[in-house]
């Protein structure tokens, strides 16, 4: 079949040069891969060239502190994906002695590796015969082949997986691999792909049958959650303010922020004055509230919207529990958190 040739021959003279295309070292694939799972590859290039200055080995990562990789990832959101790669890097370090697994079953074992990143680190560094399937190679192969089946189904990823596995070159998996991946994000994109310079349009089924708008199929998701956050920014007479860490499971999971009050809808000064009454840090206290933000800052999240105001307290002292606001920036924050204190410039 000539597919996967004409893939491979469209990448030679088509593809971005980036770093990680310069190397097979399991490290630095690893870590682009970690990197680039939700990110696009403009906003994620700058955070691997950082972590590979601050981390240039699997040992120095694995000897940071989780706060420090957290800080270092501020604002490429999905903070489970630095949490696992500095598990991971403990675990390659401590467990297998800083030597990464050399297949697609034992890469699969690592947290935070699925079968996109172990397929693309098994191939890519040990030339196995192992396909990726990742959004590009879903709507690569759902348009040339029009398949119908939802691609965010079990029954969607096992025959995308195995389509893909069938197609790819047997001696040069790493250069298909990245061959299919390149095409559908500069080629096959998601909107308005240029079909007229296509080299696979001859066989393709979606530009034969008009359907290349309709493919691929993608399930509706669950209905997005709308929650009201009201983050109490205390601020005290000796140049105070409190950070708290969230210790709960969640995409939050050991970052901080200020303290939080969320309601079930938006509420005003009066309303928080009620709730602040009984507040650990404002007990037998006199404060004053205001709030920053006019207009409501809505958050976006894959799975809930943030409905967001921040409300400047000030207060006398804040005892223990306060950090100098000079300090601020030490802290690994989630990125809603980040842009208010550049906007507020403590």
């Amino acid at each position: 079949m000539q597919f996967p040739k004409i893939l491979m021959r469209w990448y030679s003279v088509n593809k971005r040069s980036l770093p990680w295309r310069e190397t097979t070292n399991p490290y630095h694939i690893w870590l682009s891969e970690i990197i680039l799972q939700q990110t696009q590859v403009t906003q994620g290039l700058p955070y691997y060239q950082t972590f590979l200055a601050q981390y240039p080995t699997v040992f120095d990562l694995a000897e940071s502190k989780e706060s420090a990789v957290l800080k270092l990832w501020q604002g490429l959101g999905y903070y489970s994906r630095a949490r696992n790669l500095h598990t991971t890097a403990k675990y390659i370090v401590n467990e297998l002695n800083g030597v990464f697994p050399n297949n697609y079953k034992d890469l699969l074992k690592l947290k935070g590796v699925g079968d996109y990143t172990a397929s693309a680190i098994a191939s890519i560094c040990f030339n196995n015969v192992t396909a990726v399937v990742d959004g590009n190679v879903y709507r690569v192969l759902s348009r040339y082949f029009a398949i119908e089946t939802p691609i965010n189904t079990t029954i969607g990823a096992k025959e995308f997986k195995a389509l893909a596995q069938e197609l790819i070159d047997n001696d040069n998996p790493a250069l298909f691999n990245q061959a299919i991946m390149e095409f559908g994000a500069r080629q096959c994109r998601p909107k308005n792909p240029d079909c007229s310079v296509c080299p696979l349009q001859e066989g393709c089924l979606a530009l034969g049958t008009n359907k290349i708008d309709m493919l691929p199929v993608k399930l509706k998701a669950a209905k997005v959650k709308k929650k009201h956050f009201n983050f109490l920014v205390f601020i005290s007479n000796d140049g105070k303010t409190v950070l708290e860490q969230r210790k709960d499971k969640g995409i939050w999971q050991n970052l901080y922020q200020f303290p939080l009050i969320e309601t079930v809808k938006a509420i005003n000064v009066p309303q928080l004055k009620v709730l602040l009454n009984t507040h650990d840090l404002l007990k037998n206290k006199t404060f004053d509230i205001a709030l920053y933000n006019k207009d409501t800052i809505v958050h976006k999240l894959s799975h809930q919207h943030l409905y967001t105001k921040f409300w400047i307290v000030k207060v006398d002292d804040l005892g223990s529990k306060g950090i100098f606001t000079k300090d601020i920036h030490q802290y690994a924050v989630p990125v809603l958190i980040g842009n208010f204190i550049e906007a507020f410039n403590f």
